[in-house]
């Protein structure tokens, strides 16, 4: 690739930086001979096999080898387990990472200190706190179950009480519903992992419904034709029938006794993972509030102790020795007291390490939007350059008939007709001075991301106008709009306007030292499919063909000062709002052709 492409932003530097630092820290021991070179570390990590055994190597190879080839100073071991052997197994110490659902994750987290240090990221526009959901099936031939209110009196089959999204989710929809699973379904039938056996039995007419996770049912098609889903809800973006609200994908978490050192390699090497080339992708830690949120519905997990025992139950319990002695009543009630007392400074201590909690996520939070800001400003310092000399003309005007007044003051020449003209010059150039500035503060302004409905052709002028203002030679952008007057997309503006201006800037460093004539840039709108597509063209040197099937990746660049992370960037930008973003070149002459393709919310 062409020194002229890639978008450099700030947060790059800082992550390239970082990432060179701790490659250097991993690999800078010097080389060994075969009969010298040490034995290679064994890393267990822990998965949870909701599938099988079969299932959950095919599914979790892509982990491996990115591992192995990433760190190869240590041999990678995926251990497949349920939930009470990876209980076990890391009560005992004997793995170094866990792979799970989120629920168990938290209970992981409560009681063996378990840390989650990245939250699989599904994709397809999806987001990683919003991607996990649980879908009710009944076979096709019944007709009177259609929403989670017809279980109540049903035979329901799970794959057991601990799975997460195997029935912990579909509890708490009943719940809500008044529907209580242990008292107002006929029976609640367990038959255990795989989760395939659940679809079995309903297929069999063992259980009137189950409770599979969603995107199960979709990939088996064996059963697809022959199962329904209950209950089946409007969930955007989501590719899966559910019958659940969303909670937050998978995490891979450490242990209390895993190397702090392994576990900065290990998430180094997976965010760096391209799903492109194995199909999965790891994204920061993602907010669980909504597992605790249900944990704490159903008190269960860690909020098991939100189970207090009531009046009536206690005196059931305990009436004999009531009946017995008065005496043994007092004694109870001191204890009941004392033991109240102990759950509440436990209730203290839990809310006060959620409050923490919540003041770190903040400021994670915080620190995301600061990079965004920064990535601004760093896109906003490589081009305002002769910000001044734009800024110049219109100064310069204002002085030139300020001064032209004061002479025709001093002359005895000063007529209203020359006020006048003087005048609107004068507020005509500072009304274009503050257009610019406007504008530049529009973009460098530090703001939480947020989408609204905007017109593409609007937003494709007004990043145009940003870019054109801040360059005192800037080339010819001519705009091509092929959309209806009425369309429109649901984005974040300012998201979309830097994707926008980091194509543009890259289209002029490929250009600015070429001929004139081949220095104009086009933009086409136009609409495919229910697509909105903003294609932008330069006529620069192009890129070969090993150069394009890199073009994304991060930190490939042949620019000499260049990280290689701002198309990558921008590629993820598109992705987070459910489009693309594609680069190829054109179909005649030379140069390249960069496409955003985006959603249209008509």
């Amino acid at each position: 690739m062409p020194a002229s492409h890639p978008c450099t932003t700030l947060a790059g530097k800082l992550r390239r930086t970082l990432v060179a630092g701790l490659t250097l820290l991993l690999f800078a021991a010097p080389s060994l001979s075969a009969d010298e070179a040490p034995a290679r570390r064994e890393v267990r990590i822990g998965v949870l096999a909701f599938l099988g055994a079969e299932a959950a190597v095919s599914e979790w190879s892509p982990l491996k080898r990115r591992l192995e080839a990433a760190l190869p100073r240590y041999v990678f071991r995926l251990v497949e387990l349920d939930h009470a052997r990876m209980d076990a197994a890391a009560r005992a110490g004997e793995l170094d990472f866990v792979v799970t659902n989120p629920g168990h994750y938290v209970e992981l987290e409560s009681e063996l200190g378990a840390s989650r240090i990245l939250t699989l990221d599904s994709g397809k526009g999806r987001s990683a706190a919003e991607a996990l959901g649980s879908t009710v099936v009944a076979r096709s031939d019944s007709r009177d179950l259609d929403t989670l209110a017809d279980l109540r009196g049903r035979r329901v089959a799970i794959v057991g009480t601990e799975a997460f999204g195997g029935y912990q989710l579909v509890w708490r929809e009943l719940a809500a519903l008044g529907i209580d699973p242990a008292r107002d379904l006929s029976a609640l039938k367990v038959v255990g992992y795989p989760m395939d056996e659940v679809l079995a039995a309903v297929e069999r007419g063992e259980a009137d419904a189950g409770v599979v996770r969603a995107c199960v049912l979709e990939g088996r098609p064996q059963w697809a034709s022959r199962l329904r889903v209950v209950g089946r809800r409007s969930e955007t973006d989501h590719p899966c029938a559910t019958s659940t609200r969303l909670y937050p994908d998978w995490a891979i978490a450490t242990l209390h006794h895993t190397p702090p050192e392994l576990a900065k390699s290990l998430a180094i090497a997976l965010l760096g993972m391209e799903r492109g080339d194995e199909g999965m992708a790891w994204a920061v830690p993602a907010d669980y509030q909504a597992v605790h949120d249900l944990f704490r519905e159903l008190q269960i997990g860690p909020y098991a102790y939100l189970r207090e025992p009531t009046l009536m139950v206690m005196a059931e319990r305990y009436w004999p020795w009531v009946a017995a002695a008065a005496a043994l009543v007092v004694l109870w009630i001191l204890y009941t007291l004392r033991v109240e007392h102990m759950v509440h400074l436990r209730t203290a201590e839990l809310r006060a390490a959620l409050d923490a909690r919540d003041v770190l996520e903040r400021r994670m939070r915080d620190s995301q939007e600061q990079a965004e800001h920064l990535a601004r400003l760093s896109v906003l310092g490589e081009l305002s350059g002769t910000l001044a000399h734009e800024l110049n003309q219109p100064l310069a005007a204002i002085g030139n008939y300020a001064q032209s007044l004061e002479r025709r003051v001093d002359n005895h020449r000063l007529t209203d007709a020359a006020v006048r003209e003087a005048a609107g010059e004068i507020a005509a150039q500072a009304e274009r001075a503050a257009g610019i500035i406007g504008r530049i503060r529009s973009f460098a302004r530090k703001r939480v991301a947020q989408r609204e409905r905007v017109a593409p052709s609007e937003l494709v002028r007004e990043a145009v106008a940003l870019f054109r203002g801040m360059l005192a030679s800037a080339p010819e952008v001519s705009i091509t709009d092929e959309l209806p007057p009425d369309t429109t997309i649901e984005v974040d503006p300012l998201q979309i306007q830097q994707v926008l201006l980091n194509l543009l800037k890259n289209a002029w460093d490929a250009t600015r030292e070429l001929a004139p004539e081949r220095r104009p840039l086009a933009l086409r709108l136009a609409r495919t499919d229910g697509t909105i597509r903003i294609l932008l063209r330069d006529q620069g040197p192009g890129l070969d063909a090993a150069a394009q099937a890199r073009l994304f990746e991060p930190f490939f660049t042949t620019k000499r000062d260049g990280l290689g992370l701002g198309l990558s960037i921008c590629r993820r930008i598109a992705e987070a709002h459910g489009g693309r973003l594609t680069a190829e070149a054109p179909v005649e002459g030379p140069g390249m052709v960069f496409a955003l393709s985006l959603p249209s919310h008509d």
